[in-house]
């Protein structure tokens, strides 16, 4: 339930229009709803400004359905992050309305206008091809909390002409999301290049001593430009959460 359903049911019953027992019973699974599988936050929305996110890769399908109907009979839009195809295929046949997104590894099931929440564009800006899943997973999850997204591909420093030659797009963001994997100097250098927020994304991507993506999760916090924020480790979700929080309106 977000703030403004909220205010109107208040409203509805300030001016007689519901009753008592009408909005106790809108108001029955709040704060959460006990389903079995788990308990769904249904007051996530008011605290937080955004519903519940449903991590999709270690559920199985019956419990992804159950927690996303749980959420879309509250009227909110929804996200199922990390769920991979064969799952979804299963998850559509309850929500035909639900878009799958192969690369970001997504669902999401919207059933009421996207509203732009953001004062400015969240930049996504991704090293190489393979840092792309990390990548989509941010555009997805920002684009659904009400942002203009915006993304740039392929601008590693291994060719550090291609990200200069961005520049006007690159000083135009409100906040930057940069995703790297191997030795992840890409932050380093954005950071170095703009007066706005950039959060760093480790990738697991790269040879073996890149260890599964711990070496560019220490080259991103021991960055040398100043402000850089870092998250966890191909964890494009949370990347785009906290831009979304830093590029909110109000």
């Amino acid at each position: 339930m977000e703030t403004n359903e909220l205010r109107t049911i208040l409203k509805s019953l300030r001016n007689g229009d519901l009753t008592v027992d009408d909005v106790l019973d809108r108001l029955r699974h709040l704060p959460f709803e006990d389903i079995g599988c788990a308990s769904v936050d249904h007051h996530r929305e008011l605290r937080r400004g955004f519903p519940e996110v449903v991590f999709g890769e270690s559920k199985s399908v019956d419990q992804v359905r159950r927690i996303v109907s749980a959420l879309a009979a509250r009227g909110n839009n929804v996200l199922v992050t990390r769920l991979s195809e064969e799952k979804s295929l299963q998850v559509k046949q309850d929500f035909p309305a639900a878009v799958y997104h192969p690369e970001a590894r997504c669902l999401t099931f919207e059933q009421k206008p996207v509203e732009e929440r953001g004062k400015g564009t969240v930049l996504v800006i991704s090293a190489g091809t393979s840092d792309l899943p990390v990548a989509a997973e941010a555009v997805v999850t920002a684009r659904l909390m009400g942002n203009r997204v915006e993304h740039l591909c392929d601008v590693g420093v291994a060719g550090i002409h291609r990200l200069l030659g961005k520049r006007e797009q690159i000083f135009s963001a409100s906040v930057l999301i940069v995703v790297a994997g191997m030795e992840g100097a890409l932050p380093s250098v954005v950071g170095g290049m703009v007066s706005r927020p950039v959060i760093a994304v480790p990738t697991s991507v790269g040879y073996g001593a890149s260890f599964g993506g711990i070496a560019a999760l220490l080259g991103m916090l021991n960055s040398c430009a100043s402000g850089v924020t870092v998250v966890n480790i191909d964890n494009g979700f949370g990347a785009a959460y906290a831009a979304s929080l830093m590029n909110r309106k109000d």
